[in-house]
């Protein structure tokens, strides 16, 4: 079932790429979505397969492939994967609809956002660490595509800055990835079978550093962040839905599974930094939002700020934290989808995203009062409002990081206070005010650009008021995660007593 999940939108795109004859682009739409929600049912039957209390891999899937340098074609999920394998077939549906029917080039744009999905889902499926990096660098090439040639006015350079990033972020996971086999004189990188308990500490931190820098760009984290501002600010609607919903988490997933479950003892030296650093990009990202006039790009920083919190609950290693994670990647995909996908409507109707020219957009009667009461409903899960997904994850990360890191959850929590004050910010000049007479004459929403955002909210009110269908997947995976976490570092402390006590009886004699 996961060979059919990955390779059915490749097909897809095939299909849709080279089938003969001229067809028209809501045709090509609407075989694109066929395809993306035969991909997003496969998740659901999956998530009904899935058994809860199992912490082994399920659906597993294996074929030799590369024997000689230890390439598999190896697929599995566990409760950490899966969750993220049905967000990214359901934000391919979004995306599909996040853009108007008449689009240029369709054959290419509808074959790219599958190829995209077929990625995502390779790279969360990976059980060799070698097919991951493959997976992890094919989707580069459809979003670099997608922006340079459906984005704004500064595509060019918006696209070559994305190129360039991750692509040395792939060369810096696979450079870690190298350095584990080849050190251990590994012959398979099969995550089941890679070690790094035959390395030194200082090797296990000098290949831990290089790893996280990698997955650091792809998150992005602070100061490794400069690409994301500019490729969401300058690509379609559909590609930052994508961008921030589903491409960013694969930095967030390579942490825990890469990096925790890798270099757990290693992990525990580091983790002060990565908290630090975590705060860092989610004060520096709220701030940086409360700065913005253009509203697209104080969302594409408050992404960043958001990202922040996932680094400090991974950082603290605790059930809590780890778990609080797992929920913040899919709470903060589906906010920020909603997010983008509500502002691509405002700049199609309004034609503008500018703060200071924006107003009255809650009037009943000359406004867009629906997509502006849907707005308040994103800007407020965002801040982190009782009773929606966003505040569901924050809650559990900072109840999670307080006991391990109490001074950075603190400033993460007032941070989340900043979170509500660039939200007010947007909404009280978007939504409210008067309406210029003379320029508020805006084309009506239509029903397909408002029902993905419908969609979208309910899922978020859904999971705020039922968080046990978005928790209940993957909470034997995490909590299996931090058993590993606290070991690695009950036996760090071990270590550091046991040549303490060596010092001291060397002193002695």
């Amino acid at each position: 079932m996961l060979s059919f999940l990955l390779w059915l939108p490749v097909v897809g795109a095939i299909i849709i790429g080279f089938s003969p004859g001229k067809l028209e682009s809501a045709k090509l739409r609407q075989i694109t979505t066929i395809f993306a929600v035969a991909v997003f049912a496969t998740t659901i039957w999956l998530l009904t397969q899935f058994d809860i209390n199992n912490t082994s891999w399920q659906f597993s899937e294996y074929l030799p492939w590369a024997e000689p340098i230890g390439l598999s074609y190896s697929l599995a999920v566990d409760g950490l994967s899966l969750p993220l394998l049905v967000l990214n077939a359901l934000l391919t549906i979004i995306a599909i609809y996040s853009i108007g029917e008449n689009v240029e080039r369709p054959r290419l744009y509808y074959s790219l956002i599958l190829l995209i999905n077929a990625g995502v889902t390779g790279a969360l499926t990976a059980q060799n660490l070698l097919l991951f990096v493959t997976f992890y660098e094919l989707e580069l090439i459809p979003f670099y595509l997608m922006i340079a040639i459906w984005g704004g006015e500064k595509r060019g350079y918006a696209a070559t800055k994305f190129l360039i990033y991750t692509a040395v972020s792939g060369l810096l996971v696979l450079a870690a990835f190298l350095g584990i086999g080849f050190l251990n004189g590994a012959t398979s990188f099969d995550y089941d079978t890679i070690t790094t308990q035959g390395l030194s500490l200082t090797t296990q931190l000098i290949l831990l550093t290089v790893l996280l820098v990698g997955f650091g760009i792809k998150i992005p984290l602070v100061p490794l962040h400069t690409w994301l501002p500019d490729a969401y600010t300058e690509a379609s609607p559909a590609v930052t839905i994508l961008l921030g919903g589903i491409l960013a988490k694969l930095g967030t997933y390579g942490l825990i599974r890469f990096g925790l479950q890798l270099f757990p003892e290693a992990w525990s030296i580091v983790a002060p930094g990565l908290a630090i650093i975590g705060t860092v990009s989610v004060l520096y990202g709220a701030l940086n939002a409360i700065a913005q006039k253009d509203i697209k790009r104080m969302v594409a920083y408050s992404s960043i700020g958001h990202m922040g919190y996932i680094l400090v609950a991974v950082a603290a290693g605790t059930e809590l934290s780890i778990l609080g994670a797992v929920a913040q990647m899919i709470g903060h995909g589906l906010i920020l989808a909603l997010l983008f996908h509500l502002v691509g409507i405002v700049e199609r109707k309004v034609g503008t995203r500018d703060l200071d020219v924006l107003n009255g957009l809650m009037n009943p009667i000359r406004g867009l009062p629906l997509t502006s009461a849907l707005l308040i409903a994103a800007g407020m899960a965002s801040a982190g409002i009782p009773g929606l997904v966003g505040f569901v994850a924050e809650f559990i990360i900072f109840q999670g990081s307080f006991s391990t890191f109490p001074i950075p959850t603190l400033l993460c929590i007032i941070a989340s206070g900043l979170t509500a004050v660039y939200f007010v910010i947007l909404l009280n000049r978007t939504c409210f005010g008067k309406l210029d007479n003379n320029l508020a004459y805006y084309a009506p929403v239509l029903r397909s650009e408002t029902i993905p955002a419908f969609v979208l909210t309910a899922i978020i009110f859904f999971l705020g008021i039922q968080p046990n269908w978005l928790l209940r997947w993957t909470e034997t995976t995490t909590n299996q995660l931090s058993v590993v976490s606290y070991q690695s570092s009950v036996t760090s402390e071990q270590l550091a007593v046991k040549s303490k006590q060596l010092s001291v009886n060397n002193v002695r004699r």
